[in-house]
């Protein structure tokens, strides 16, 4: 059943949804604005390549176009004279990542997409558009007052963010966690439609590379997608992504995910987070992935989507910078006075309801309350940023963690002492938070839940180089939670559980007590980390990655299909066409020797019907194409013997290859002949315990008994478990196996265990050859099947190594669903097959006659 979603994006494609009219018109390619400058002529002396020339696409250089919520500047506005001055924000992790690309930092050849943290009034909008064009390259989206505030405080912050990060709107009173709105849905929908909008201004498609980032653009890439169907596009998650039992509780989550799968590549910090995502696309979609050559890809309408796992990094020449500032290290001098004699333990985090504030203080409260020898000693220095959403929730956990702080100075402090030193007058200079990790001696860094965090990176970085512009050793601790993204790559960390307050407690002084040696040992194998693996690494990494995952877009069709948020994009060989029947016609009525070989389940019959019963249809074509003396009609099936000799007992000409060829007959009153192998079937015994085995650890599992053949099912498994139980199997069966005249193969949802000699292009050989023998040289041949053991049929007809086919014959090879294939045709689906057979089928029962026939090839939709 279609989500109304989908009806509703519909609407967004020709105006913005729940908004009002917003009128965004192509940058002016010259334009002189007065009065609106950067903030210091440095900032344009460091780009001289940003001056001048319009952002209008150009075929001759591959830019990257960079989309965030938030153009990486910063804007502030002339009380006096009204005018804005804009500089960059180099603490912004859009600006950081830029010295990874191509050109670097200074380059004229990346352009950035965002929203601007300011409020600009719609009469200044052209002028500013024009000057960030002109002076930073970068392209402003301006939303609505009222769509912003939906889009960022409501769905984004209050709906999806809160999810990701694990917390499910279970009810009002959840901290402010909202349950799924529609109107804030559209507004979600409409300011993605914006974004791309903006985007396809400055975008050369066949050229340029678009880079989109986090949770607030995860509809972007079905609009820019669909607006081009051959845009080159990358999207890095930075948050979270929940297990698919968390992750399916979203109204939407079909469309999000088919919206993450609109793009090439897909980045996520960690294996955790890339394996819910693949988790859910199993799930909810059906999609399996494999692992090549050490890249993850997910084949999506034959489209290979690679899946990325890489955590960002810091900017190390910035840090390093700011340590050896004389700002900096006038800061330091004066935090070693004021803490002297004193162990410093530090926390940095955003004012937020997942990062853990309050159970670190009540760690801090429990390690002075279990080692009284530290009270009057140890201080936590916690440095507070400020909240990035607004609402209940935050002021909650604000007065809970002051309320906290004051009963434990209250408790363990005493004149000239607070075990508790909270820092959230505002936002804390660069330097001075860069003094505040020199001095400290462990970094205490204990989300409950965060993407990714980078404070335990730059205390590493300040560390190594304060100390170091001191001469003393390099040693540094940090007690970091298991649940956040930095925590797989710092093996030198203790790690804790926040939830556990004793345990955090007791981390915190093993940090402090820990010898020197060991945490000099663990600072250099964190730095050594660090420093490999800095923001540009990360940049490089995934910017060569997009363009491997886009290296073969010019050799591929590709149409798009589906509605809405439901939209994907086909991408096929440049060979591969849709059959028709006004294609197969001509070619069928000027032949006398006809081959048609069909597979069943998936081709004649729906892989989702219960009861696989051909219907009146399915006989009736059949026997049409039967009675044609022309014809040689076989069903090439998996199946037993038994089912198939049921179900064709009224097509008298029908001829059945069953068991994958393992039993053939011509016709129902010849009889059934077996392979010319060993019928030695003493394997059985061996393969039934094992598969048995796994049948009854594997809840909705089962194993098919064929004459030839066994096969274990586990389509009806939990996805996850029943992959994995079957790669297990495989791996069994194998060993076992090892000295028996099998084969084990694994295909969809099952594992099957066949005699040597067995496969469907074998039997297809064997076909061709008996009517070779009977002087009756098929000069047509239609193939058509669906799954992964047809292909041996598609390759033996189409390969003249591997059959005696003349070279004069017409040869159809057909998988039905547009996917990679050994085939040249396709057809969409079950109905589509029966429509080309009824044709052919009354083509036969028509008298000789000549037509003018239309022949065609469906290229497109």
């Amino acid at each position: 059943m279609h989500s109304r979603s989908r009806a509703e994006l519909v609407e967004l494609e020709t105006s913005v949804a729940a908004a009002p009219p917003l009128v965004i018109s192509r940058l002016p390619r010259v334009m002189t604005v007065p009065g609106i400058l950067a903030d210091s002529e440095a900032d344009l002396d460091e780009l001289p390549h940003f001056t001048g020339g319009p952002l209008s696409p150009s075929p001759m250089t591959e830019r990257r176009i960079i989309v965030t919520n938030h153009l990486p500047l910063r804007a502030a506005r002339d009380p006096a004279s009204g005018c804005w001055s804009f500089s960059w924000d180099r603490d912004a992790l859009a600006f950081q990542l830029r010295s990874g690309l191509p050109g670097g930092c200074s380059s004229s050849d990346v352009i950035h997409v965002g929203t601007l943290r300011a409020e600009i009034d719609s009469a200044d909008h052209d002028e500013v558009a024009q000057v960030l064009s002109e002076k930073f390259r970068c392209v402003p989206v301006f939303l609505p007052p009222d769509l912003h505030e939906r889009f960022y405080h409501g769905f984004c912050k209050h709906y999806l963010w809160p999810l990701l990060h694990y917390l499910l709107p279970l009810s009002p009173a959840v901290h402010g966690g909202l349950c799924f709105d529609r109107r804030l849905w559209l507004a979600y929908l409409s300011a993605n439609k914006l974004f791309a909008d903006r985007v396809m201004e400055v975008v050369s498609p066949d050229d340029d590379f678009v880079w989109a980032h986090d949770y607030h653009l995860l509809a972007l890439p079905s609009f820019l997608r669909k607006r081009s169907p051959r845009i080159k596009l990358g999207f890095f998650l930075h948050s979270p992504f929940p297990s698919s039992e968390i992750f399916g509780t979203i109204p939407v989550r079909e469309e999000l995910l088919r919206a993450l799968l609109n793009t090439d590549l897909v980045g996520f910090h960690t294996f955790d987070y890339a394996r819910h995502f693949l988790s859910c696309c199993s799930r909810l979609l059906g999609l399996d992935y494999e692992s090549k050559r050490g890249y993850i890809g997910l084949e999506y309408y034959g489209r290979t989507v690679t899946v990325k796992i890489l955590p960002v990094g810091v900017h190390m020449g910035q840090l390093e910078a700011v340590i050896a500032s004389p700002e900096t290290q006038s800061k330091v001098k004066e935090l070693i006075d004021r803490f002297r004699d004193k162990i410093v333990l530090l926390g940095v985090d955003d004012m937020d309801i997942f990062k853990g504030i309050n159970l670190k203080f009540l760690a801090m409260g429990q390690l002075l309350d279990d080692h009284p020898e530290l009270r009057g000693r140890a201080v936590l220095v916690q440095i507070v940023n400020p909240a990035r959403s607004q609402g209940r929730d935050i002021q909650e956990v604000r007065e809970e963690t002051h309320l906290i702080a004051r009963r434990i100075n209250q408790k363990y402090g005493s004149p000239g002492y607070d075990p508790i030193v909270m820092l959230d007058g505002g936002p804390l200079p660069t330097n001075e938070k860069v003094a505040y990790y020199a001095v400290t001696e462990c970094c205490v860094v204990n989300p409950v839940r965060d993407g990714m965090n980078l404070v335990p990176y730059e205390y590493t970085t300040c560390r190594q180089g304060s100390l170091a512009l001191a001469g003393l050793p390099k040693k540094s601790m940090i007690v970091v939670s298991e649940f956040i993204g930095c925590s797989p790559s710092l093996s030198g960390a203790i790690r804790v559980n926040p939830w556990n307050v004793d345990a955090v407690a007791e981390a915190m002084n093993s940090a402090i007590t820990m010898p020197e040696a060991e945490k000099q040992m663990r600072h250099d194998k964190h730095y050594k980390y660090v420093s490999s693996h800095d923001v540009a690494y990360w940049a490089r990494s995934f910017d060569q990655d997009l363009l491997r995952a886009c290296k073969d877009h010019f050799m591929r069709r590709c149409w798009g299909i589906g509605f809405g948020l439901s939209f994907r994009v086909v991408a096929l060989g440049p060979n591969f066409r849709k059959l028709s029947v006004e294609h197969i016609v001509p070619a069928y009525r000027k032949t006398n020797s006809r081959l048609i070989l069909l597979d069943y389940d998936g081709t004649m019959m729906p892989q989702s019907s219960i009861d696989k019963t051909p219907s009146k249809e399915v006989i009736d074509v059949l026997n049409g194409l039967c009675s044609d003396d022309k014809n040689v009609v076989f069903v090439v099936s998996g199946r037993g013997r038994d089912s198939l000799s049921r179900w064709f007992d009224s097509c008298g000409k029908l001829g059945i290859s069953a068991e994958h060829g393992y039993f053939t007959r011509w016709s129902r009153d010849t009889p059934w002949e077996s392979c010319d192998i060993a019928a030695e079937f003493n394997w059985k015994r061996i393969a039934e315990p094992v598969m048995r085995h796994y049948t009854e650890a594997t809840d909705g599992s089962y194993i098919e008994h064929k004459e030839s053949a066994l096969v274990w099912h586990h389509q009806e498994a939990d996805p996850d478990f029943g992959a994995c139980q079957a790669k297990e199997l495989l791996d069994h069966l194998e060993n076992v196996l090892a000295n028996e005249p099998v084969v084990v193969k694994r295909g969809q949802h099952i594992v099957e265990v066949n005699p040597q000699g067995i496969s469907k292009g074998i039997v297809v050989r064997n076909l061709i050859s008996t009517i070779l023998n009977r002087g009756k040289a098929p000069d047509f041949v239609l193939c058509i099947g669906d799954d992964r053991s047809d292909e041996d049929m598609f390759e033996t007809i189409t390969c003249p190594s591997k059959s005696d086919l003349p070279e004069a014959s017409e040869v159809f090879a057909c998988t039905v669903g547009k996917k990679p294939s050994k085939a040249k045709y396709y057809l969409d689906d079950t109905v589509d097959v029966m429509k080309l057979l009824e044709g052919l089928a009354a083509t036969s029962a028509q008298p000789l006659r000549r037509p003018h026939l239309r022949v065609s090839f469906e290229g497109s939709l």
